[in-house]
């Protein structure tokens, strides 16, 4: 079985309050990534942290995330080479929208899969950020992690998904 290590982060700044926006998505800032791993559990990272976890990232053999190859390795990119993440990734959101040719959100996902739902936004974490309450955006930061984590568990027992209630897709994650 490869090491796989999951990946999530939140940013300091939305697309509207940078030079180029979406364009430019490594200079959103790294506010908080979570990741976890068989052999380490749940670990936190901040800004200070991000060559450190880009070097661990690297250590592993498939790095899952949701939406990670355009945004969380684009966030990532700010502080180091992030070009050997690609060809390890498996991005859920990158897989669903091959097979779907539309756009899935992971809140979608979550409650027709799971019947669960995140604890906020992207939005959401950049305010919490901004007011100071960093332990929330860890918090909901490491539930979007726990629910990918559940997802391909989910999607490994049973070689489906849901986008819709009524909607199965088929995978081999």
């Amino acid at each position: 079985m490869p090491r796989e290590i999951y990946l999530d982060v939140e940013t300091q700044k939305l697309a509207h309050e940078v030079p180029g926006g979406w364009t430019n998505i490594r200079a959103f800032g790294l506010a908080v990534a979570v990741t976890w791993d068989d052999a380490h559990d749940f670990r936190v990272w901040f800004e200070a942290d991000a060559p450190r976890l880009i070097a661990e990232l690297e250590t592993f053999d498939r790095i899952i995330t949701f939406n990670g190859e355009r945004f969380d390795f684009s966030v990532l990119s700010g502080y180091g080479p992030v070009g050997k993440l690609y060809i390890k990734s498996l991005d859920l959101h990158a897989d669903l929208r091959r097979k779907l040719a539309r756009r899935v959100s992971l809140e979608s996902l979550v409650r027709a899969t799971l019947g669960q739902s995140k604890s906020g936004s992207g939005e959401d974490a950049v305010r919490w950020w901004r007011s100071g309450d960093i332990e929330r955006v860890v918090e909901y930061c490491r539930r979007d992690v726990q629910l990918l984590r559940d997802i391909v568990r989910f999607a490994r027992e049973r070689g489906y998904v849901r986008v819709a209630p009524h909607h199965v897709v088929r995978v081999a994650w």
